[in-house]
């Protein structure tokens, strides 16, 4: 039973080191490789990978499914597991992934939970926790379809889930944060765009985002996760604000 652990990667030297150190105990019991795809990093990436043992792979940016899929494809192991460069497994996740895999006839695919942090502070409420992710599947079960700047696994079979999560260093600065949503933002008004909506109107651009608000900071519980959670369900309406507009724009641009 093999694994193959399989990135994409620009300029990610602030977290790649934690994410392939928290996998190298899988890699040293179960055998297997690591596999980075790297867009064009100009920083210690590509050095960082080489000592942990990777296997690069140069690739222009093709769009995040296509890039993870293609990751994914450079993988030999019996079992493939995907992860974002500013993602770790628990210690506990990783004795776990080795226990599931050793009796996992029939299963095509994990989902794992994962804990996502935001200015140094866990989130866990406000629909940000658990927040499964189908990450850990057969070679071959499946691949990425294309949404913008999250796409997912698609896969035909069983599936099961993992108790222990995957860390999600994501935003550890409020400017980080938002520099991401407004990026991320075009690219969901663009995924809008081509799913054929149109007429994108007042209330999607004004009321829409504070509904959002009121759903995930008050119903959702998002107060109980202290300033921290406060900054990131205003911001976070904000990019819906900057999504719907952004996605009016294109459509009055045709």
């Amino acid at each position: 039973m093999t694994l193959s652990i399989v990135l994409i990667t620009q300029n990610e030297e602030k977290n790649l080191g934690g994410t392939l150190a928290s996998v190298i105990p899988l890699i040293e019991d179960l055998g297997g490789e690591i596999i980075v795809v790297d867009s064009g990093s100009t920083d210690r990436t590509l050095e960082i990978a080489r000592s942990y043992g990777a296997k690069i792979f140069p690739e222009t940016w093709k769009g995040f499914a296509a890039q993870k899929n293609s990751a994914m494809e450079k993988a030999s192991g019996d079992w493939v597991l995907q992860l974002d460069a500013d993602e770790e497994l628990e210690p506990e996740l990783a004795t776990e992934v080795k226990t599931v895999l050793a009796s996992a006839a029939g299963v095509q695919g994990f989902w794992i939970p994962r804990k996502n942090f935001f200015m140094g502070r866990w989130i866990r409420h406000g629909g940000f926790y658990p927040d499964p992710k189908l990450r850990l599947i057969r070679r071959g079960a499946g691949k990425f379809d294309e949404y913008g700047a999250h796409p997912t696994i698609k896969i035909a079979g069983q599936t099961a889930r993992l108790k222990h999560s995957l860390i999600h260093n994501a935003y550890p600065t409020l400017r980080g944060y938002i520099d991401h949503m407004n990026s991320y933002s075009s690219m969901g008004a663009q995924v809008a765009v081509e799913s054929g909506k149109r007429g994108f109107s007042l209330a999607d651009i004004a009321v829409r985002p504070w509904l959002t608000f009121i759903y995930n900071y008050i119903l959702r519980l998002g107060f109980l996760d202290g300033r921290e959670g406060l900054l990131l369900h205003l911001y976070h309406s904000v990019y819906v604000s900057w999504k719907y507009a952004k996605a009016w724009e294109l459509t009055r641009k045709k």
